[in-house]
């Protein structure tokens, strides 16, 4: 696991990511868990008649994009404050997402899943995917809303 980049982080943070990191790693979830599950994963999107052409238009360069993916998913499942990013705008910004591709990213990700961990792993994973899914679907919508009724 990475070591926490806030080095001056309060007592009350440093104690909430470790509570934070005991549980995934007592749900066998840990760095090897998560470098599978974003390179598997990526690998199905990137083939995905849906969801590939989106990606492989956007991302240039796999390997920088899969290890901010592995940082983002560390900073959800571990608390290690190591993400930097704003993944709602990059999300508002791709005319073609909407509430089918969101639908389609859950399935390829709950399959990937599928072949990790266990039970209790894939659902704890799997239930902060969908937050996040419906949070930035709910962004997207929004922004969407907001500009057509200024247009």
């Amino acid at each position: 696991m990475q070591d926490d980049p806030s080095s001056t982080a309060s007592p009350h943070a440093q104690a909430a990511r470790e509570a934070k990191r005991m549980e995934a790693a007592e749900l066998g979830i840990d760095d090897l868990f998560v470098s599978r599950l974003v390179d598997d994963f990526y690998g199905r999107v990137r083939d995905d008649d849906a969801l590939g052409p989106i990606f492989n238009s956007r991302v240039k360069d796999w390997d920088a994009h899969l290890g901010q993916m592995k940082r983002f998913w560390r900073s959800i499942l571990f608390s290690t404050g190591e993400f930097f990013g704003n993944p709602m705008l990059k999300h508002m910004m791709i005319p073609e997402i909407d509430r089918a591709l969101f639908d389609r990213w859950l399935s390829l990700f709950g399959d990937t899943l599928d072949t990790l961990g266990d039970a209790d792993a894939r659902e704890h994973v799997h239930s902060r995917a969908r937050m996040i899914a419906g949070s930035l679907l709910n962004g997207v919508e929004s922004f969407r809303r907001s500009h057509a009724a200024s247009a």
